[in-house]
């Protein structure tokens, strides 16, 4: 090719990866149930490179069998193509490819290979007797790549493409070629490139920002000049390989697909080299939730997302940042009293797609300082609790003060709240405050005031340790004579802000009760338990004259 032509005839959106019909009905019904049904979009071909561009990443090496494990839940998740490593590269590396391309069924098994024969020859030797086989070479295209790593001209890196692109044609059909750093590369010279090694066999030319350099607008006007630049490049499927060094890697591919892209290569998680790949998850979601946009869509089985996700952090040892998109904790998680107040009204407000359409179970509610009255009382009709105003308004008052000390109140919290809030109202020995001082070389001392039938007492007394000072203390200001038969802690949940359950028994006139108390504060927690059953042991009289026998209120 000499020089630059435009191609005749108009764009066809519907070039390379395209399906205008038979398409499986397990898709449709997923469609149907994302979207509410809807006329058939243009199909994206998704090329995973989790096992191969993937492994990139600092610390992301796997072994064979995890190799395996991950290419099967691939294969589970509908991924067109699997880049299953590059077999050159390392024994281990050959044995994943081999094995991944005779063991696992549905997806398009690929090796990368470099345009050089023995890589392909290698790559060849992994992949062969594999039903559905594809050979990736690549080599670069840029000037500044040509003249420093591979010191080429453009005229021998242009033969040096042809032939290996014909080599592997020798092997296998399906054949991609990559001109490596092509966002950087002069476009004409792209352009000659490409139509070059499309006429050698490729059917797929895949268009790298290798360096994550360009921008959206940039990227989409590169793909945009090769559909009306390269005349027979309507005889290949248009592919598209983003990095996210300045964090474009899914604009930049959803850019791509714009202007005809029928292919993108993306990981799980958004690992690779680097600041990582365009990510798999934000690029199906992408399409699908603005189908309106894009009018084209993924086979992919959107259900299998989150548990993709979760593997592969599981075995590489990257940990999923919390407010990732699509498959971070946080990305169902509700905070704010607003969001959650709308939520509950109608999922549609804050959310724009639904957490079941990426595998999981529901939307999450972070119970915190945030939340108002509606999600606090959504959240106890769950637990099954039904309060009357005056239960309710105590428990919330305690929930919103405990939000103020915890990051988030979790099941377990509010379960304790409601129940020592409901027995509040009954209660005759009301803790109102406590301070107790306690350290080394000092005599514990607790300082305790109650307030019983409406009369506040005040008193100080020391212990053993801060707990014992405590129940000293008020242990004279109610004048019990029970017996504390067993004192217990143990933490709610996780975390350094957890709240602590202290649970303790206690004996008076062969009447044993059990009382409850919980605080991020274990002293508090320890006080509110000894009163909880102090209270209970006067309610199982039934007269109050009895219950200031027994107990010994004064």
């Amino acid at each position: 090719m000499k020089g630059v032509r435009a191609s005749k005839g108009s764009r066809s959106l519907n070039q390379g990866g395209t399906t205008e019909c038979g398409e499986p009905s397990s898709l449709v019904g997923r469609k149907a149930f994302l979207f509410g049904g809807g006329t058939m979009a243009r199909m994206i071909k998704i090329f995973d490179t989790t096992l191969r561009d993937g492994e990139q990443s600092p610390g992301a090496s796997m072994n064979i069998e995890e190799k395996v494990m991950i290419a099967k839940q691939l294969a589970r998740l509908e991924v067109d193509i699997i880049e299953a490593g590059f077999a050159y590269s390392s024994p281990g590396d050959f044995e994943a490819v081999r094995r991944i391309a005779h063991e696992v069924e549905g997806p398009t098994i690929c090796s990368l290979a470099r345009a050089k024969p023995e890589d392909i020859d290698r790559a060849w030797e992994a992949l062969k007797g594999g039903p559905r086989i594809r050979i990736h070479t690549f080599l670069s295209t840029s000037d500044i790549h040509l003249k420093y790593q591979f010191r080429l001209s453009r005229e021998e890196a242009l033969k040096r493409a042809v032939e290996m692109v014909q080599h592997a044609r020798g092997f296998v059909e399906d054949v991609e070629f990559s001109p490596m750093d092509a966002s950087r590369s002069e476009p004409s010279y792209l352009y000659e490139v490409l139509e070059a090694v499309i006429d050698a066999g490729a059917g797929t030319v895949n268009i790298p920002d290798t360096v994550g350099y360009a921008t959206a607008g940039e990227f989409g006007r590169l793909i945009r000049g090769i559909r009306e630049h390269v005349p027979n490049s309507s005889k290949a499927v248009i592919s598209v390989h983003c990095h996210n060094d300045l964090g474009l890697a899914v604009a930049n591919s959803l850019a791509a697909v714009l202007e005809g892209a029928g292919q993108v290569e993306c990981t799980i998680n958004g690992i690779g080299e680097r600041a990582g790949n365009a990510s798999l998850e934000e690029i199906v979601m992408g399409l699908r939730v603005r189908k309106d946009v894009y009018d084209a869509d993924t086979r992919i089985r959107t259900e299998e997302l989150s548990k993709a996700s979760r593997l592969v952090s599981k075995i590489t040892g990257m940990t999923v940042q919390p407010n990732k998109a699509i498959v971070g904790a946080n990305a169902f998680a509700h905070t704010s009293g607003i969001h959650q107040d709308g939520l509950l009204k109608e999922k549609s407000t804050y959310e724009i797609m639904r957490p079941e359409a990426i595998g999981l179970a529901q939307s999450k509610m972070v119970m915190g300082k945030l939340s108002g009255r509606h999600a606090f009382r959504q959240r106890l009709e769950e637990l099954g609790y039904k309060l009357s105003d005056q239960e309710f308004d105590h428990a919330f008052e305690r929930f919103k003060r405990l939000g103020d000390q915890k990051k988030e109140v979790f099941e377990e919290d509010l379960e304790v709240i409601v129940s020592e809030e409901i027995a509040k109202i009954q209660e005759r020995i009301v803790l109102k405050s406590l301070y107790v001082e306690s350290g080394t070389g000092t005599t514990p001392t607790a300082t305790v005031e109650v307030e019983i039938d409406g009369r506040l007492v005040k008193q100080t007394g020391t212990g053993d340790g801060p707990v014992d000072a405590a129940y000293r203390t008020i242990t004279a200001i109610t004048q019990t004579k029970s017996r504390l038969l067993s004192y217990a802690v143990k933490a709610l949940t996780g975390g350094t802000d957890a709240q602590g359950e202290v649970s303790v028994r206690l004996e008076e006139d062969g009447i044993a009760v059990s009382g409850h108390g919980a605080d991020t504060d274990i002293i508090i927690a320890s006080a509110r338990a000894y009163l909880n059953a102090l209270n209970k042991l006067a309610f199982r009289t039934s007269k109050l004259a009895e219950s200031r026998q027994k107990v010994g209120l004064i």
